[in-house]
């Protein structure tokens, strides 16, 4: 598929897409999400739907860190701080997509989780920043040991439906750039009350394809910090992948190639809204690479 065969595209948006490094500050985060927004904006065709996913890991990190400085002010679960990192992420890249487009749209979207899944019960996803032992005892949520230091992880179960779904896909209908899906979406479980907010993050990746797969998406792409999926990444010859075959590339996986909570859920994502759906693709490229990948040229094009 070339980059003009494709009719209606998510795009995951994560690492430098939306960041500019540790510690950066806000105007250098917007000026890179301009960035990222300009290079959408211009690849992509006039005609084409585009709905744009992000992450919000380092947000959720730090609003829990400005909780626990002050901690006489009101205590927010984590669904919350989801949602409120998911309302400023989103606004930024809405206006500067909005700057660059016919129209965008914001939504603050939520994730319906299965309150049974074993994530509850084994938390595994990161967030925020690494902690000596003894700051470590005083957090709230269960921490994990990284060389002698320690972060703080929380549950990340599987996405099982996007709320919002049907408005997103009335809006790109519609022509409008929607951005949506923040952090994975607003962690939510059904019960006899109807919906509740849980201490969760979903994946970004996962809820992405979710979504696209929910708005009948042509092509889910994920921006991530490296150009390609590489098999033998971190070792002495890592081989970058082109256009390549579910079938091959499951394999690679099955043998352990791509890291667990980094390139792995790309992957494992790619191939779900690939697999068994002729005509569709992924691709997993970098911000720089964005515009080369959609023409076929660059990044991991998964068919």
């Amino acid at each position: 598929m070339t980059q003009t065969d494709a009719e209606r595209l998510v795009v995951a948006l994560g690492g430098n897409a939306v960041l500019s490094g540790e510690g950066s500050g806000f105007e250098e985060q917007r000026r890179t999400v301009e960035k990222t927004s300009r290079t959408v904006a211009e690849a992509t065709d006039e005609d084409d739907d585009v709905v744009v996913t992000h992450g919000n890991g380092p947000q959720v990190g730090n609003r829990m860190l400005q909780q626990e400085a002050v901690p006489e002010t009101q205590q927010m679960p984590l669904d919350v701080l989801v949602a409120e990192t998911e309302g400023q992420l989103g606004y930024t890249l809405g206006q500067a997509f909005d700057n660059v487009s016919d129209g965008a749209v914001t939504l603050v979207t939520r994730t319906v989780v299965d309150p049974d899944d074993t994530a509850f019960e084994d938390p595994t996803k990161p967030v925020g920043r690494f902690y000596d032992a003894d700051e470590a005892d005083e957090l709230r949520f269960e921490t994990r040991e990284y060389d002698e230091s320690y972060r703080r992880v929380v549950a990340s179960p599987e996405p099982q439906e996007v709320i919002e779904s049907d408005t997103v896909l009335s809006l790109v209908d519609d022509g409008v750039t929607v951005v949506c899906g923040g952090g994975g979406g607003v962690p939510v479980v059904r019960d006899e009350g109807g919906l509740r907010g849980v201490e969760a993050v979903v994946d970004k990746d996962r809820t992405s394809r979710l979504l696209a797969e929910e708005v009948g998406a042509d092509v889910l792409v994920f921006v991530t910090d490296v150009d390609r999926a590489y098999v033998g990444y971190g070792g002495d010859d890592p081989q970058g992948l082109g256009r390549v075959e579910a079938d091959e590339l499951r394999r690679y996986l099955k043998d352990g190639e791509f890291g667990e909570g980094t390139m792995r859920p790309k992957i494992e994502s790619a191939l779900g809204f690939v697999e068994g759906n002729e005509g569709r693709e992924a691709i997993i490229t970098s911000p720089d690479g964005f515009d080369g990948a959609l023409a076929g040229e660059t990044g991991t094009r998964v068919v």
